[in-house]
């Protein structure tokens, strides 16, 4: 047995030392909770300095990439021929109780075509910088066919970030990192190697000391949400491609949610960016004076560096620069940024091949061909990434594909020997040998080695290739499919950009009626895509092709369908519009003489956009119709055809007209620099007031500095207030920097004030988390116009079989607005990828 002795005296001065201890504790805790916080500001502090040296060095190493990624980078820096990058801006998002929103003469006439923005452009629709756009806190997805100027977009942006403009507001302080999809090897199977590809891919542009120290850079940057992803290539990808790279951003957004990501698509092929809070936004071409302003750039430039070349000195004499800008500014009318840039380099460097399209993307890749390559030998190239569907290759399958073109030169015979060599081994490894044995080969040798180097081939930091455009893969594919049948290959295949270029410039080249008629089996009632797609091949196609005349007759057969959505219509006005065929003018000149006021107003739409001056006597008649919109519509036609006669009629409404068609006129003024902008300022100063009144409104839409200089005057110096209050207006709209257009990140449907109120009257609640499927569907079918607008905008996130049914039925209504704006979330939902049901299948038409 064992006895505890106490002592008291032990024990009472433990006690009273821990009472002391505890109340030292309490004391000092204030103050090592300080000294927590010092010493973890002091770390940052650290790492922020150890980090300033590196992302200064990166910020200069990711300016000079931007500044060499685009199509005249051998001769000049992207900001020496830059011409800002501008985005079709979308609706305004409806908001039940919000402002409202004025549009202008342009978002009222002509629907919103992502598509074709072909005619945004023409028309001057309004648009959004770069800045603007990723105002509202969005990530960005830039669409665009294949030379709309997406990749110059994306360095355009990674300048402005690495310069740290005041453009781009809050994202100034942002670092952007610039990555390939060629660059990235995916999927990644281990979280922790997330940012591997990122800074892998930014190390090789820096020196040894910077790369090393960049791993860690690039994860501080990220974990603080300072991060700007600027991920090119996306829309050269296919669809099982697309998916991995979303599912990438899917991590990334996951682990570092507050950084910020832009990236670039196809209209119609959006894959699954929305549902991680992309906005896709159109980028818009060039309008004729930009083309202008490009061309004199290009010519000031290339006299000043190239002028002093000795083979310039000691070649032909050059022609005047001015004779030659008047013949490359004729024929230009709708040309992408790449093929006007194309015909412009051609036009002062004396050696295209003629005024085409075709001849301009011929003529440069002869200019980028090393001396000798064998034409079949870049087609068959081309050709077998179309049909193997891989728009980025090793160049061990590239060689395989043109080997038989391949002369391989004494020198380069042993390392042609190796590579093959080292290919068998990596068949015949064991997989523990397998990571040894498998070493990435380069194109350093052969005709890939030739044609790396001579720039038409570029490869990437991981030793992988791809062509220096998608535009010039798909021309040279669509001249070997002329000669080739790849058929069942091909129309195998989804739709990815790879395939519509080649099959486009077939089109172009040769025949494609065999692709055409499996085409057009394909039904599509709700928005026509096989129809819209084949009828983008014809603006380069010979005007006297048989295959021609079917998407002619379903392009008119949608345009005068008076149950298709006004969306849809518009869409089949601009592939007629844009086709190039004598017909269409024809064709749009009887449309505007239909009793139909839906149809007269794209009709007259169309024949302005391809300046038909025999129909400027009937857009005069139709100055008198008794609805507003053709009316609105004529005024833009007469103006982008541009004659005298058209002049005058849109001159006499404004002096003439009722106030809706002054205001009309005044604003289709604004679409005219020249003239247009002078019958502006004389307005100004005419005696009529109403005429004043109606130029305010069409100086509203000038954005050059005179324009509000004049509208802060009249806001001051007019003498009637109802002239003062309108410049008041427009100048206060045209300053509020809250753009209604502007894409910003949507509330949870908790979080919306107009639903939960909505609710609220339907005696039910919204839990957190929850998508309100039910009460979204309940305001669709029976709110006010601004709810059922309104609860579009978040179906668009749950698309079910319901939802869509739902959409359709809605699109039965008569009210315009809304079908629109339905049409327009089904196409957004099979631009995510959706397969939308057929109508007949709910029993509609």
């Amino acid at each position: 047995m064992f006895f505890f002795a106490f002592d008291a005296f032990s024990y009472a001065l433990g006690f009273i030392s821990a009472l002391i201890f505890a109340w030292l504790l309490s004391r000092l805790r204030p103050a090592i909770d300080e000294w927590r916080k010092t010493a973890a500001t002091r770390r940052v502090e650290t790492q922020e300095r150890r980090a300033t040296g590196v992302e200064e060095n990166h910020r200069r190493a990711t300016l000079r990439r931007a500044q060499g990624m685009h199509l005249a980078a051998s001769l000049f820096a992207l900001d020496e021929v830059l011409l800002e990058p501008r985005l079709l801006a979308p609706p305004p998002r409806v908001e039940p109780g919000g402002a409202l929103v004025t549009e202008d003469i342009v978002a009222q006439t002509l629907p919103y075509m992502p598509s074709w923005p072909e005619l945004a452009t023409l028309y001057r629709a309004p648009s959004l910088g770069l800045g603007q756009a990723l105002s509202g806190g969005s990530h960005l997805v830039i669409t665009g066919r294949a030379g709309a100027g997406k990749t110059v977009a994306l360095a355009h942006l990674a300048s402005l970030a690495a310069n740290k403009d005041p453009r781009l507001g809050d994202l100034s302080e942002f670092v952007p990192f610039i990555v390939h999809a060629a660059d990235l090897n995916l999927p990644i199977t281990n979280p922790a190697n997330l940012l591997n590809p990122i800074f892998e891919t930014c190390a090789e542009y820096l020196s040894m000391f910077d790369g090393g120290r960049l791993p860690s850079f690039t994860e501080f940057v990220f974990k603080n949400g300072r991060a700007l992803l600027l991920m090119d290539g996306y829309d050269e990808l296919p669809g099982e491609d697309q998916q991995k790279l979303v599912e990438y951003f899917k991590a990334l957004l996951t682990a570092y949610p507050k950084i910020r990501i832009v990236t670039s698509a196809l209209p119609e092929q959006i894959g699954g960016l929305n549902g991680l809070g992309f906005a896709a936004l159109s980028l818009l071409g060039w309008t004729h004076e930009q083309q202008q302003i490009f061309m004199r750039k290009w010519g000031a430039l290339w006299s000043k560096v190239l002028g002093a070349e000795a083979w310039a000195q000691n070649g032909p004499e050059a022609i005047d620069a001015i004779i030659l800008e008047a013949w490359l500014g004729n024929g230009n009318q709708h040309l992408s940024p790449l093929e006007f840039t194309l015909k412009t380099w051609g036009g002062f460097a004396g050696d295209g091949l003629g005024p085409h399209v075709l001849e301009s993307i011929a003529s440069h890749i002869r200019r980028l061909a090393p001396t000798g390559t064998p034409l079949a030998a870049l087609e068959t190239l081309a050709m077998q990434m179309i049909v193997n569907a891989q728009p980025i290759f090793e160049p061990r399958r590239a060689r395989d594909w043109v080997k038989k073109y391949d002369v391989v030169e004494e020198g380069e015979a042993q390392t042609q020997d190796e590579t093959a060599a080292e290919g068998e081994a990596e068949k015949t490894a064991t997989p523990a040998k397998k990571t040894k044995a498998s070493k990435v080969q380069s194109a350093s040798s052969g005709l890939l080695g030739k044609l790396v180097t001579s720039g038409l081939l570029e490869e990437r930091p991981n030793q992988k290739i791809r062509f220096a455009h998608p535009v010039f893969s798909g021309y040279l594919a669509g001249r070997a499919l002329t000669a080739f049948s790849a058929d069942e290959t091909l129309t195998k295949q989804e739709n990815w950009n790879g395939k519509l270029l080649a099959l486009h410039y077939l089109a172009a080249q040769g025949n494609p009626s065999r692709f055409l008629d499996q085409l057009l089996l394909t039904e599509d009632l709700v928005l026509e895509r096989p129809l819209l797609t084949a009828a983008r091949w014809l603006k380069d196609a010979p005007r006297d092709a048989a295959w021609r005349g079917k998407i002619m007759a379903g392009l008119a057969r949608v345009l005068q369908s008076e149950q298709t959505p006004r969306g849809l219509r518009a869409q089949a006005m601009a592939a007629l519009a844009l086709c190039g065929d004598p017909g269409a003018a024809a064709f749009f000149r009887q449309a505007m003489q239909s009793l139909s006021f839906d149809l007269i107003p794209l009709a007259s739409l169309g024949s302005g956009a391809i300046e038909d001056t025999k129909a400027v006597e009937l857009l005069s008649s139709t100055l008198s119709a008794p609805s507003l919109m053709p009316r609105r519509a004529a005024c833009l036609a007469l103006i982008a055809i541009g004659v005298p006669s058209a002049q005058e009629a849109v001159a006499r409404a404004l002096l003439n007209g009722d106030d809706d068609l002054r205001r009309a006129a005044a604003e289709a003024l604004a679409n005219d620099p020249k003239d247009g902008y002078e019958m502006l300022r004389d307005g100004a100063g005419l005696a009529d007031i109403m005429v004043r009144r109606a130029v305010v409104y069409g100086l509203a839409r000038v954005t050059a500095p005179w324009a509000k200089e004049l509208l802060q005057t009249i806001q001051v110096q007019d003498n009637q207030w109802i002239v003062r209050n309108a410049a008041g207006e427009v100048l206060d709209s045209n300053a509020n920097p809250a753009d209604p257009r502007i894409p910003r990140r949507l509330p949870a449907p908790s979080q919306s004030a107009w639903l939960i109120e909505f609710a609220g009257k339907q005696g039910v609640g919204i839990p957190p988390g929850s998508p309100a499927t039910d009460i979204l569907l309940t305001a669709l079918k029976s709110g006010t116009e601004e709810e059922r607008l309104a609860a579009l905008t978040y179906l668009r996130r749950t698309p079910t079989e319901g939802v869509v049914k739902t959409i359709y039925q809605t699109m039965q209504t008569d009210d315009i607005e809304l079908r629109d704006a339905c049409f327009q979330i089904l196409f957004d939902l099979s631009a995510a990828g959706m397969n939308l049901p057929s109508p007949t299948k709910f029993g509609m038409n």
